[in-house]
């Protein structure tokens, strides 16, 4: 009797444990959404998806790599670290090696287990450049690829972005802006910013290596490519959850919703 009533009550406090880490996943966003609004008010534009120097459009970025989650930092309770960062010298430097490395409760979605709080960043040919902390929200660079259009996408959150509400043409309530991965499938996922230099290896070894603007950015794919959420494909920079079936993402009107993993492409 006892081992029935374990048996039934057990699938119960699964689903109960996980209503709650989504739902505190979805609050997550919804602070980096009430951020993202503040930051609007006080500059008149959203945050940069990451700010870097090139010498051509679309070009490698020269640094210092900086992302949106770094920019955010006064208007998410933490001052004291944005006041050690230094915007005007590489993520890379040694004046930042404590900063870059902060985990922070507020990036991290409760149903995931990375491996470590943080991870090690490599160049091409995998030697290793600095550690950062790991996080678990990327922001929406637009339909195509952030690696190969860091400067020329659509979406709300580029290479030195300055996005007014007046920009977002389909409307602030149809787009996404912040939207979740999961560690398993993007294992190199940070708040920090686009690490000059660096790669994001694939995991499916048909795809090349992604590059910096996928360490903080996602993109939709087209339609006909099918990269919705959690798909099989295998891409370390789309969007994917632990929660069952569904992915959290923000809408840049500040709203929180649940995107189904069967969504179709074309929505």
């Amino acid at each position: 009797i006892i081992a029935i009533l374990i048996g039934l009550l057990l699938p119960a406090v699964q689903k109960v444990r996980e209503a709650a880490a989504r739902t505190q996943s979805l609050n997550n966003l919804k602070q980096i959404g009430l951020a993202m609004h503040s930051y609007y008010g006080a500059y008149e534009r959203f945050p940069p998806g990451f700010t870097s120097r090139t010498m051509s459009v679309n070009g490698d970025g020269l640094g210092p790599g900086w992302g949106w989650g770094a920019h955010l930092l006064p208007y998410l309770e933490q001052d004291n670290l944005y006041r050690q960062i230094d915007f005007t010298k590489d993520i890379t430097d040694p004046v930042h090696a404590q900063v870059r490395v902060q985990s922070l409760k507020l990036f991290l979605c409760p149903s995931d287990s990375p491996p470590k709080p943080t991870f090690t960043v490599v160049a091409d040919g995998g030697s290793p450049i600095c550690d950062v902390a790991f996080a678990n929200y990327v922001g929406m660079g637009g339909t195509f690829e952030v690696t190969g259009f860091p400067d020329t996408n659509n979406g709300v959150l580029y290479r030195n972005s300055k996005t007014r509400v007046g920009d977002i043409t389909d409307g602030t309530s149809n787009t996404l802006f912040v939207i979740e991965r999961e560690s398993k499938r993007a294992p190199v996922t940070t708040w920090v910013g686009a690490v000059t230099n660096s790669v994001n290896p694939p995991l499916n070894p048909a795809f090349e290596d992604e590059g910096p603007p996928t360490l903080v950015l996602t993109n939709t794919g087209e339609a006909a490519d099918g990269r919705t959420p959690n798909n099989l494909l295998g891409h370390v920079e789309d969007a994917s959850s632990r929660h069952s079936g569904v992915t959290c993402c923000l809408l840049c009107d500040g709203s929180v919703r649940l995107i189904a993993n069967s969504v179709n492409p074309a929505t």
